[in-house]
Parts: structure tokens; C-alpha cells; sequence
């Protein structure tokens, strides 16, 4: 009887289905080992401390130190965790200071006779901020940042924030950074006079000068705007400053020693013809009555300082994109900010270290 004889590839796949199932079986073992030591490793530990809620009180006795460890660790999305306070039971002889130390070679220095130092003046910065403006209109002040409050729905609806005090030869720059553009970008950075009207944009009215950003014009005392920078965008940091002539002297101040050198800036033709600001289309006849009710002031202002001509500057990113000569109102030019459409917010420094 002849003997047959299995194929050889018949052996081989038969042992590659064993050595594949023992791998399979392998898999799930340290699979189940991984999953042992995650929940282990993610589980809240404690030794010596009973936890109720969200409160830890230690349990042991003065030889035996107690230890909480949480469940999950620190990420980059959360990164911080603090301790708070509790009530405890006051013993009758008090509570005395208690230092703890565990491990060899642990050395601290201790002050017994220390004082609770006072609150830090910087605590208190973000109230501070407040008392920088003297006008706020439709605009919330949170530390150094405005928001716009506004409808937005109309050129009436412009929300103004005007500085305080006035430039000076000690302070004659400031800047703003756009955080939030909003729905339009309808922000405007300028100098203004001090009553100047609350619901126009910085620029509009006479007595103002001011650079906007949705189309990077320059408006002085007119609703016509000039070709002048570009446009401004979220992250983009516009400036305002004045150059200010050797012998100028501010009527609320004093002499000072750090005025700028004399700026004599002639002003140039422009080939470009006028381009009316696109929100003032609707509103032809609302800004040709106002204007005349405001031009005889605004000559009146402009004989009564004849001659105290100021340069007035602007900056996109820290670079200079232009200037422009204005006739400084009475009382000074103050630092004034407009926004007019929903979710704008800027973050202003009226006194930044450059400039």
C-alpha cells in the first residue's frame, strides 16, 4: 500500500493560522494590560485625606503624611488648578503655624514675624483704565479694551470713545489694536475737540481728523474721505500721533522740555478726486445740514488759532503711512476712537513706550 504525503504548503498555512491566532491572543492581553494601567493611572488617589465633594481634610496622625493625586493631569487646554479655603473648628488654645517637611535634606527660611504686604497696585489696573476716558458712548471699557455696544443699523449709531486729557508734548502718541473687526470694520482712529458730537464717526464733524480702517481713508472735519492708507484688518495695530512745533505750548500745559523738533509739511495736490464715504450715501441731506450749522463755528476756531498748526500723523504696524496738517481746536486734540458695527472691539494703549 502506497503511503501519500500531504502537501507542504497545507503544513505551512495551517501553522501560519496558529502563529496568527497565539498573535491575536497576545494583542488582547496587552491590550487589557494597557486599559489596567490607564485606569490605574487615571484614577483619584488618595492617602490620609478624606475627599467630600470638592473639600480634602487630612486623616492621619503628625507621623504620617497626607497625599492627593487626581484623576486626570494637566493639558494644554487646562493647565491651571488652585486651592481654596475652608471653615474649620478654632481650637481653644488657637492655631499655630505648622511647617512640614518629609524628605532628607529639605531646608526652608521662616519669618514669623512677617506682614501681609498690601494689595498690589496692579490688581486693581483693570478699574483703573476707566478713569483714562472722559467720554464713553455706546462703548464698554473692560481693562484696556472698548467694545462696541451699539445697533450698528445706521450712520447715528457710531459708538465714541474720547480720551480723558489731550495730546501733549509729553504724551502725543497712541495706538490701537484691532481684536475684533465685527461685521464691517467700521473703526476709526483720530483726534477730535473735546465736545465734539457723540454720534459721529472721528473725522466727520469739524474739529476731528481721524484714519478708518473698513477703507483706509483719512477724513478731516468732512463725510469726504482721501485715499490715504490701506485697509486695516484683525491683528493690526493703527497709531495717532502729533508732531508738535519747537515752541508749542498747550493752554493746560506747562512748559516742557521734550517738544519735537518744528515740522513744516506742505501739503500736496491730489490727482485723486474726493470719494464719499459709502455709510453717508443714505444720509446726504443729514450731513450738508449739519455741516453748515458747523461751518461758521469752525471758522471761528480756525481764526481765533491762527498759526497754532499742528502735524498729525498716522501709523499701521509701527511704520508711518502718512501725515496730515490740522489747526489744533480749543482746549487741545483728544485721543478718540469710533466703532459702528456689532462685535467690534479694539485694545488701546494711550500711552505706549514707542512713539
Amino acid at each position: 500500500m502506497r503511503r501519500t504525503r500531504r502537501p507542504r504548503f497545507v503544513l505551512m498555512n495551517k501553522m501560519d493560522d496558529l502563529n496568527l491566532h497565539y498573535r491575536f491572543l497576545n494583542w488582547r492581553r496587552r491590550i487589557r494590560e494597557i486599559r489596567e494601567v490607564r485606569a490605574f493611572r487615571y484614577q483619584e488617589r488618595f492617602k490620609h485625606i478624606l475627599v467630600d465633594g470638592d473639600t480634602l481634610s487630612y486623616h492621619g496622625n503628625s507621623g504620617e503624611v497626607g497625599c492627593y493625586v487626581a484623576s486626570r493631569p494637566l493639558t494644554k487646554d487646562s493647565n491651571y488648578f488652585e486651592v481654596g479655603s475652608t471653615i474649620m473648628p478654632m481650637s481653644p488654645d488657637g492655631l499655630f503655624p505648622a511647617v512640614g517637611m518629609h524628605s532628607l535634606g529639605e531646608e526652608v527660611r521662616l519669618h514669623l514675624n512677617a506682614e501681609l504686604g498690601r494689595e498690589d497696585d496692579s490688581v486693581m489696573m483693570v478699574d483703573s483704565y476707566e478713569d483714562e476716558w472722559g467720554r464713553l458712548h455706546d462703548v464698554r471699557v473692560c481693562g484696556t479694551l472698548l467694545e462696541y455696544l451699539g445697533k450698528g443699523k445706521s450712520i447715528v449709531d457710531v459708538g465714541l470713545a474720547q480720551a480723558r486729557h489731550p495730546l501733549s508734548t509729553r504724551s502725543h502718541y497712541f495706538e490701537v489694536e484691532i481684536v475684533d473687526p465685527g461685521e464691517k470694520c467700521y473703526i476709526a482712529l483720530g483726534l477730535a475737540r473735546k465736545d465734539y458730537p457723540k454720534n459721529r464717526h472721528p473725522g466727520w464733524s469739524r474739529g476731528s481728523v481721524a484714519y478708518h480702517a473698513d477703507d483706509g481713508k483719512i477724513f478731516h472735519g468732512s463725510g469726504v474721505g482721501d485715499p490715504f492708507g490701506p485697509r486695516c484688518y484683525k491683528g493690526d495695530i493703527m497709531g495717532c500721533g502729533i508732531m508738535f512745533p519747537r515752541d508749542y505750548i498747550l493752554d493746560s500745559e506747562g512748559d516742557s522740555d521734550d517738544s519735537c523738533d518744528t515740522v513744516i509739511l506742505s501739503p500736496t495736490a491730489r490727482a485723486v478726486r474726493n470719494v464719499r464715504n459709502v455709510m453717508y450715501l443714505h444720509q446726504e441731506g443729514e450731513e450738508e445740514e449739519e455741516e453748515e450749522e458747523e461751518e461758521e463755528d469752525g471758522e471761528e476756531i480756525e481764526q481765533e488759532h491762527e498759526g497754532r498748526k499742528v502735524v498729525v500723523f498716522f501709523t499701521r504696524n509701527g511704520k508711518i503711512i502718512g501725515k496730515k496738517d490740522a489747526v489744533v481746536p480749543s482746549g487741545g486734540f483728544f485721543p478718540t476712537i469710533g466703532m459702528l458695527s456689532c462685535g467690534e472691539k479694539v485694545k488701546v494703549d494711550l500711552h505706549p513706550l514707542s512713539g
